[in-house]
């Protein structure tokens, strides 16, 4: 349906995430990937949403003059926000297990934004979900951060592994969208493309 509708586009991931990657193939998209390395750094003012709204453009920009004449770039960015602050990915072992416990007990929000970028605009959209946790022992953090690694996401944790399916008590929003993609959103902007 979609794949026959973008035919004359040429569809363009930035990104190494290897869930954004099975998303786009599981709406059954033609797509290539391309990445660049960038220094993920935004300015201290911005707060929620403005963070990866920021980020999702500067790696898009990162692109520029690069972009194919058919071609639509896809960049994105996902944090953790709690307690009126960004949550990144962790460094190490000892943040990873020190987020998880701030993150215990409570309720936070992941916030993913995408930048569709052509040679005519950019669009930028995002997407809120809420994400709250039971109580997380330390045993407990200490087994997930020790097995599952989770260096690579956003506060520390993949809804989607172990943590997810023992630790959650609710979820409001899109559940995609806590694990990278708000997948409805960026069907709708690619389906609505003239």
């Amino acid at each position: 349906m979609l794949k026959d509708k973008l035919k004359k586009y040429q569809i363009i991931l930035a990104s190494g995430s290897p869930r954004r990657q099975q998303f786009l193939k599981d709406l059954d998209l033609d797509f290539e990937i391309r990445l660049k390395d960038t220094e993920e750094v935004y300015p201290s003012h911005l707060k929620a949403h403005e963070i990866t709204d920021y980020l999702a453009v500067l790696k898009a920009n990162a692109f520029e003059n690069e972009i194919p004449e058919n071609g639509i770039l896809i960049t994105s960015d996902t944090i953790v926000w709690h307690k009126n602050q960004a949550l990144g990915k962790p460094k190490n072992e000892q943040e990873a297990i020190a987020i998880l416990q701030s993150l215990s007990n409570s309720s936070h929000e992941v916030i993913t934004s995408v930048c569709f970028k052509s040679n005519e605009k950019t669009t930028v959209i995002h997407e809120y979900s809420k994400v709250t946790f039971h109580n997380l022992t330390e045993a407990t953090i200490r087994y997930y951060v020790e097995n599952y690694k989770p260096f690579d996401k956003a506060g520390s944790y993949g809804i989607q592994e172990w943590i997810g399916f023992i630790g959650v008590e609710k979820i409001e929003g899109s559940y995609n969208n806590i694990m990278g993609l708000p997948t409805d959103k960026v069907f709708d902007y690619l389906n609505q493309l003239p």
